[in-house]
């Protein structure tokens, strides 16, 4: 469907990548992964044709429709949500523009030519029927649903919506707009977990093309069936999932660095030849070949482990009393609103406990936190902050508020005293070495941007770390040392993510923030992480809201009464299930591909049998025939296999 070969790119002296090569066919799900500043948008640019590769090139299908999703958007859309996302229907939007229109001429008796008006309408509406025009709000309401949107946001101006809202206004057109090849800028970043949890649903079922960057590993888990790491200026190719990737990305670093090695055990042995009769005149054929073999050599890179990912570290904090902030009873809202968007709340955070707050966007996560850090005064109840709590925040916009013409180094050292520290070595520490810590912020990604603001937060020691979605745009590396950091930090952190992979590693607790309550989970509780109907409020609000310190009853069991309990062994059985069908399912993806692996294996030595060229040589006929059983014997395995576990799924299902 979409065939690169041989890309490059630079910028300047920087290269980017070079001979990059991947095909997209019909249904293929590839996840491109790679460090900040890899080149992974540009790349994505170059295949939908918005930028120009220095070498190599782009080949589609003339009719192949391209559909792409940039990380920001440039341009305000006019007009209300709703009208925006059925414009990507192309010509059927239009002809239900036109269709509006004629019904709005009909309507009018002054219009004269009526009976060519109702012709032409007769004409256009059967066409839009044909076409199946009819179903196209109904597949609008369905895809703004499933991205968080409510029944009455289809109709507000987008020029009124907040960019990350806007961004979700731009995929749901996407998604209507069904292209042949999808390609995905972290789609990810302004989602919340509900929501993903249906993007991951849809683009699982797509029948197109899809190519998306992605840090979210459980997001690549669940749609990925290829990932394509961008690094040190290539590409490469791994079939299966994120752990799959990992696994084979190791092994692989591992062959390339004993081949390193061996090369250079054997370069350092040619050289010492040379040295040893470099001026010897029976030896000048001998030495004067190697020196032509060396300088023609290839030489073999190893991959840099210190290149990928940047250390993130913390100071020791000051200690704080043990209670850091507790909430009784607290509601909080805006004095423009129309009520609270949190109320009730009865929680504490203790200590040295890592909490995430989770929920779907605009739930009031953010409010939270401001009430909690007093920059918000509860409209009832109480909130107190405990004895020494020194707080550093990471705001969702931090990054794109740094000044472009400033240089990274600049930026980091403003109002900082660096005593002994030499703080070019603590910004190195964060993945900027050498020139690049006089990069001016313009030339940054927005990864790097978002590394420069967290190095610049972790360089004086607190014991209070909030982080309002931290990980957008930071590349899987600096993802995965990040979360070393957070279950290796001593303080106390708030945390707002759409990534469960880190919610789920570093959370000792969650507060789920829904329907204007804010509930405590002891525990990363998968049942909130993937719930099951987060349009249903009776399935997320227990009788009784919050918890003092993890509980919400003296014996600790999280339980108000019978109806919560229920409803949490439910949740917890729906986890087990999803657990159970999620492994199931990996399976059943991975024995088809399996057995059509195997079954084009047959295929191929059944031509091969079938040349009657291939008969004047008996030995390999016989080795051929021997082959083509055992490929065939594999291939019915295979399939028997994948048959009796997709009939297990199905009734699991």
């Amino acid at each position: 469907m979409l065939a690169a070969s041989g890309l490059a790119k630079a910028y300047g002296t920087r290269r980017l990548f070079t001979d990059v090569s991947l095909n997209l066919a019909p249904g293929r799900k590839v996840a491109l992964v790679g460090g900040n500043g890899a080149g992974k948008t540009t790349l994505l640019e170059i295949l939908a044709g918005l930028a120009e590769p220095d070498a190599g090139t782009v080949t589609k299908p003339r009719d192949a429709r391209i559909g792409y999703l940039p990380q920001d958007l440039s341009e305000v859309s006019d007009g209300t949500v709703r009208q925006q996302v059925i414009s990507g229907a192309g010509s059927l939007a239009e002809m239900a523009q036109t269709l509006h229109e004629l019904e709005g001429r009909l309507n009018d008796p002054g219009d004269r030519g009526h009976d060519e008006l109702v012709a032409r309408y007769g004409e256009v509406q059967a066409r839009f029927e044909q076409l199946g025009g009819y179903a196209l709000e109904a597949g609008a309401a369905k895809i703004l649903a499933g991205l968080g949107f409510s029944s009455g946001d289809a109709d507000r101006p987008v020029a009124e919506l907040s960019g990350g809202w806007r961004m979700r206004t731009a995929l749901a057109r996407l998604l209507l707009s069904e292209p042949d090849i999808l390609l995905l800028d972290e789609p990810t970043n302004h989602l919340d977990v509900d929501s993903m949890a249906w993007l991951e649903r849809h683009l699982a079922g797509w029948r197109g093309a899809v190519l998306f960057v992605s840090h979210d590993r459980d997001f690549i888990d669940a749609v990925a069936d290829c990932i394509v790491e961008l690094a040190s200026g290539e590409a490469v190719a791994y079939e299966g999932g994120f752990a799959e990737f990992v696994v084979a990305r190791e092994e692989r670093i591992r062959r390339v660095e004993a081949a390193a090695a061996r090369q250079a055990r054997e370069v350092a042995r040619v050289e010492r030849f040379v040295e040893r009769f470099r001026y010897k005149a029976t030896k000048a054929r001998q030495v004067q070949s190697r020196v032509k073999t060396l300088q023609k050599l290839e030489r073999i890179q190893a991959p840099s482990r210190t290149d990928l990912a940047a250390r993130f570290a913390f100071g020791t904090p000051p200690r704080s009393g043990r209670v850091v902030a507790e909430l009784e009873q607290a509601s909080v809202g805006y004095p423009d609103g129309d009520g609270p968007v949190v109320s009730g709340a009865t929680l504490a955070v203790e200590r040295g406990q890592t909490v995430a707050l989770v929920g779907p966007n605009g739930a009031g996560k953010t409010t939270l936190l401001k009430l909690i850090l007093g920059e918000l005064p509860p409209t009832a109840g109480t909130v107190r902050i405990g004895g020494n709590v020194r707080v550093a925040a990471f705001g969702q916009h931090q990054a794109d508020e740094l000044d472009p013409s400033r240089r990274a180094i600049e930026v980091f050292s403003a109002g900082i005293d660096p005593g002994r520290r030499n703080l070019r070595t603590i910004l190195g520490a964060f993945g900027f070495r050498g020139d690049d810590a006089d990069r001016k912020v313009a030339e940054l990604s927005g990864g790097e941007r978002t590394r420069l603001v967290l190095a610049r937060l972790m360089v004086e020691p607190v014991n209070l770390l909030v982080l309002d979605e931290p990980t957008n745009h930071l590349d899987l590396p600096s993802c995965d040392i990040l979360e070393d950091a957070l279950t290796a930090y001593p303080g106390t952190v708030l945390l707002v993510t759409h990534d469960r992979h880190l919610i789920r590693a570093v959370s000792d607790a969650l507060i789920e923030v829904r329907h204007g309550r804010a509930v405590w989970h002891l525990g990363a509780d998968e049942s909130v992480l993937y719930p099951d109907d987060p349009a249903d409020p009776s399935a997320e609000i227990p009788a009784e809201a919050g918890a003092a310190v993890g509980s919400s009853t003296p014996d600790g069991s999280g339980a108000a009464d019978g109806s919560a309990a229920s409803r949490a062994e439910r949740r917890r059985a729906g986890a087990r299930a999803r657990a159970a069908t999620s492994g199931l399912r990996r399976r059943v993806a991975d024995l088809e591909q399996a057995w059509a692996a195997a079954d084009a294996e047959v295929a191929e030595l059944h031509l091969q049998l079938s040349d009657p060229a291939i008969y004047d040589r008996p030995e390999e006929v016989h080795a051929l025939a021997n082959a083509h059983e055992a490929a065939a014997d594999r291939a019915a395995a295979l399939l028997a296999q994948w048959e009796s576990s997709l009939a297990e799924l199905e009734a699991l299902d």
